[in-house]
């Protein structure tokens, strides 16, 4: 007896999936803001143990508060920088890291447990299973990751290692982008003469996952504080100190305003490859929904630039800081919607 189903039930099974697979990228996107919040509090230090099935739990009564404070006061970031803080503002640190630890569970629990759902029941289409499986893969990575930058802050530095902090937040968008890119094209499969898809569009992506990445140096570098004026910085266009490290690399690598400065203009730069992409394809035949995400993407750039610009001259305030590592996503999203149209004519784009 055949096992096969039939194409109506495969074609179920597939929207069911994308279904499932938009929800957990919901659930992702309000981690990744999370994770941006707590780590603008600079609450992220805050549990100083990976406990990842205990930990699911908060402290209960006065006493084990007092012990969860304890262990933060053998921190580096509570001797440095908070010594002397009391009960209840170690609480309020506690919580944003608690929360994001907590989220990051939730997603776990979203994504694994359809999974083999789907997989014991024999509902994932043959390919879906190596995407889907490698996302998995993924997840799990991504929670060491989490845990690998939080212990580079408990040793000496109170802060955690900006190159571990770029590689959680890189695993993070990758995450997304693999949930967000199956499940958009199981929802909403691309029309047949729309197969290609241009290379200017990855070449976008590639810009555009190299600035976020810069955003994390800037972040974990604390670079955002050191020059808020735009488009100058202390006065002149290249800042001051630009090549001091020695030797020259580390001041891309490491250097707060050099830092600042690559980000910058990395922004820029992807803000007019995605200015051409759209010069470029607005004189195409686009279907309707190839155009809407054609605008959807020229708004979420020029949405991002102008939250970057703003967080920058307000000295970074928490809810901008967020929104702005939010805006990242929604841009990145909107990017691999218009990827995942497609584009007639492909090889005009490319060559014109």
């Amino acid at each position: 007896m055949s096992t096969t189903l039939p194409l109506a039930s495969r074609d179920a099974d597939t929207r069911a999936i994308g279904r499932w697979l938009m929800v957990c990228c919901v659930v992702l996107f309000a981690l990744i803001m999370l994770g941006g919040a707590t780590r603008l509090t600079e609450s992220g230090l805050s549990i100083v143990e990976w406990k990842p099935v205990t930990g699911i739990l908060p402290p209960m009564g006065d006493a084990e508060w007092q012990a969860e404070l304890d262990r933060y006061r053998d921190s580096p970031q509570y001797v440095k920088v908070n010594r002397g803080m009391s009960l209840d503002e170690f609480k309020l640190i506690f919580w944003y890291e608690y929360a994001h630890r907590l989220l990051a569970r939730v997603l776990g629990l979203c994504f694994a447990l359809p999974y083999f759902w789907f997989l014991l029941r024999g509902r994932i289409p043959p390919t879906l299973r190596w995407p889907l499986f490698g996302t998995l893969l993924l997840g799990a990575a991504q929670g060491y990751m989490g845990w690998y930058m939080v212990k580079s802050g408990l040793v000496d530095i109170p802060r955690v290692s900006h190159y571990r902090l770029a590689a959680h937040l890189g695993l993070a968008l990758m995450i997304f982008a693999a949930m967000f890119w199956i499940g958009s094209r199981a929802l909403w499969p691309r029309a047949r003469d729309a197969a290609r898809t241009s290379r200017l569009v990855w070449l976008v992506a590639a810009f555009l996952v190299f600035t976020i990445l810069f955003g994390a140096f800037v972040a974990g570098l604390r670079a955002g504080l050191v020059y808020n004026t735009f488009p100058l910085m202390g006065g002149q266009f290249v800042p001051p100190n630009f090549l001091s490290f020695d030797p020259v690399i580390l001041n891309f690598l490491e250097n707060p305003g050099t830092v600042q400065f690559v980000h910058r203009w990395l922004a820029i730069s992807t803000l007019m490859l995605i200015g051409l992409l759209v010069w470029r394809l607005r004189a195409l035949p686009l279907s309707g929904s190839q155009r809407q995400a054609m605008w959807l993407l020229l708004g979420a750039v020029l949405l991002q630039v102008s939250l970057g610009i703003a967080t920058l001259l307000l000295h970074v305030p928490v809810w901008l800081g967020t929104l702005h590592q939010g805006g990242a996503v929604v841009l990145l999203a909107a990017l691999l919607w218009l990827g995942g149209r497609g584009l007639p004519n492909g090889s005009r784009i490319n060559n014109r």
